[in-house]
Formats: C-alpha cells, sequence, structure tokens
C-alpha cells in the first residue's frame, strides 16, 4: 500500500476511531468508575474484537451483510436491545468512591468489549467502509488488509487512551455521591441515545 493510501486510510480510522459511539462512551464511564489501570482489560477486548470484525468483514461476512439486508436489519436490533441493557446498567450503577488502593471490585470485563463490536453498528461500518474504500486488489489485497488492521490497531490504541484518560479525570473531580449519580445517568442517557445513530 502506498504511503498516501495508508494515510489517507489513516484519516479515515481516526474520524470513526475518535467520535463519540457506543466504544467510546463505555472506556469513558469505564475509566471514571475504575480508573486507567483497571480499564485497559476493558480497551484491549475492544481492539481485538475489532480485529476480528475487520477479518471477518475482509473475508467473508461483510459479503453476507451486503447481500442479505434481513441480516443487517437482525444486527441492528441485537445491537441495539444490547446498547440498551448497557445504557440501563450504566446509570444505575451504583457510587463507589474510588480511593488510592481501594477501587470498586468488577469492572467491565475484557470479553465483553471484544463482545459488544460483534454488535457495535458503528464499528460494522468502520471495517466495511475501510474494506470497500482501501483494500487494493489481485495479489495486493492480503497485504492491504494487513496496512488496515495495522491503521485500525493504531487508532483505536490511541482513541481508546484518549478516552480512558477523560473518562479517569472525571472520576477524579467527581467526588461526591450525587455528581457520582448524575455522571452515570448522563452517560447511560449517551449510550441509549447510540441507538437513534443505528436507526438513522
Amino acid at each position: 500500500m502506498e504511503l498516501s493510501l495508508f494515510l489517507s486510510m489513516l484519516g479515515f480510522l481516526w474520524v470513526a476511531a475518535v467520535t463519540p459511539g457506543p466504544n467510546n462512551t463505555l472506556l469513558t464511564t469505564t475509566g471514571a468508575n475504575f480508573g486507567f489501570l483497571r480499564s485497559l482489560p476493558l480497551m484491549v477486548g475492544i481492539m481485538l474484537g475489532m480485529q476480528l470484525m475487520l477479518l471477518l468483514v475482509a473475508f467473508g461476512v461483510g459479503g453476507l451483510i451486503l447481500v442479505y439486508p434481513a441480516l443487517h436489519l437482525l444486527m441492528k436490533i441485537v445491537g441495539s436491545l444490547y446498547l440498551l441493557w448497557l445504557a440501563w446498567k450504566i446509570a444505575t450503577a451504583a457510587y463507589e468512591k474510588i480511593e488510592m488502593g481501594d477501587a470498586p471490585s468488577r469492572p467491565i470485563p475484557f470479553w465483553q468489549g471484544g463482545m459488544l463490536q460483534l454488535v457495535n453498528p458503528k464499528a460494522w461500518l468502520m471495517a466495511l467502509g475501510a474494506v470497500a474504500s482501501f483494500s487494493l486488489t489481485g495479489e495486493a489485497y492480503r497485504g492491504s488488509i494487513v496496512a488496515i488492521s495495522i491503521g485500525m490497531a493504531l487508532v483505536n490504541l490511541v482513541a481508546g487512551f484518549l478516552w480512558l484518560g477523560f473518562g479517569t479525570l472525571i472520576g477524579r473531580l467527581l467526588r461526591s455521591r450525587r455528581a457520582w449519580k448524575i455522571f452515570n445517568l448522563s452517560m447511560g442517557v449517551l449510550t441509549a441515545a447510540c441507538v437513534l445513530l443505528i436507526w438513522h
């Protein structure tokens, strides 16, 4: 892949990765509630889930979604239900004061970050858009998929660190039970609002 095409692809992936969506809302909320280090497994799960999705799109499933619109509709329904459930869990999360060495016991598990990608329409669109727009034909196809995979990993890593850091900063600023409740309720509403983007 030529450098100009790779840089253009990075620009596309960066916009897709850094803009608000289910992954970034979840990273912000988790960073605020559990701190930066304890939220890293979730970020790694999200990144690996994105890589798996890219491979699925590049080697077949993306074509099925385009051929069978009902599969896309089913994915939107399942994704919407999952995001609404996640929004409810975030909005109703119990207040737990974070002290040094005394963090809450259960951040969102690694595997849930990966599984979220399978029902995350924004992630599917990112993978479909990258493969459709930036993959090369013939013998260069596999090499271009590797380049897209590397680009996606890079932008997801940087965007993930930004959103986790933002959430961790918020977690340090919010000290009272009332502030935590307002924050978690707001993040729950934002997560639920992502459902509207799915159906737009």
